[in-house]
């Protein structure tokens, strides 16, 4: 690897990253070898995210000149304060991200693109974040030493390509939740310690999208007792729909590929 082990930033972002996907291991291993379908509880899995976002959010909060405060996007003069409330903001910022990888992985291909896309987007915003200069001119939030993590950004995609090469549809290779859970942790860890955490909203707003469609497909049915979707995530609704796999993939493709050019736009963007 040629970033910085010994960094704190990268440090933590391997932490996350092997943490989440030893609890997806852990699901993956019960459904596989148990012949147990369901695999660990959901709240054995939620419990098992937390604890390591808990531990990666706790290590940053204390971390000296860590800044705690919160930076809006295209809205670069305006910033909020969180101070011990950052703690539980960071925790939810990885743990909503790896599960909402995990509810994207639905179809051959479909999940890795985009996390290959964010990945791909966040190396470029932690070289100009770790960039003193850069992030002057670009009036973004300074983090000393989080350059690192372009090079973490560069090996997920690099790896996410070598794997695409199997698990293109159709697929011989599946991600599984040891796969989706710790590169949904991975980027999410990243947004927080490059300081755009709101900014992810933008960039991985295909697993936002994903997420929220099963959200407002649970709400809708125990409220009204219908059904906004034909399914979710949403992307099985386009394959109810008679969307085939490959149009579904390829258009979730383009879709992560607007939400980056829009997301690093903010970078100059006042």
């Amino acid at each position: 690897m040629m970033a910085d082990i010994a960094n704190r930033y990268v440090l933590l972002a391997l932490i996350a990253t092997l943490g989440t996907g030893v609890v997806g291991f852990a699901d993956d291993y019960l459904k596989l070898t148990r012949k147990n379908s369901k695999g660990l509880s959901p709240r054995s899995k939620l419990l098992g995210q937390f604890l390591v976002a808990l531990v990666v959010a706790l290590a940053l909060y204390y971390q000296p000149r860590f800044s705690t405060e919160i930076a809006v996007p295209f809205i670069k003069t305006f910033h909020f304060d969180l101070g011990p409330f950052y703690i539980p903001f960071a925790m939810l910022v990885i743990v909503c991200t790896s599960n909402a990888v995990n509810l994207t992985d639905g179809l051959d291909g479909l999940a890795i693109g985009p996390v290959m896309v964010a990945a791909g987007t966040y190396a470029v915003i932690a070289y100009v974040t770790g960039h003193l200069k850069l992030a002057e001119y670009l009036q973004i939030p300074y983090v000393a030493g989080v350059g690192e993590l372009s090079v973490f950004c560069a090996a997920v995609v690099a790896a996410g390509l070598g794997f695409l090469w199997y698990n293109a549809y159709p697929a011989q290779m599946f991600m599984g939740d040891v796969g989706s859970l710790s590169l949904g942790a991975a980027i999410g860890v990243v947004a927080v310690m490059t300081k755009n955490e709101i900014l992810l909203i933008i960039v991985g707003g295909v697993f936002v999208m994903e997420a929220l469609s099963v959200i407002f497909q649970v709400v809708s049915y125990k409220v009204r007792r219908k059904r906004v979707f034909l399914m979710a995530p949403i992307h099985h609704h386009y394959e109810l729909k008679g969307w085939k796999e490959p149009q579904i993939i390829v258009r979730f493709w383009i879709l992560s590929f607007i939400c980056a050019v829009v997301g690093l736009s903010t970078l100059k963007l006042r």
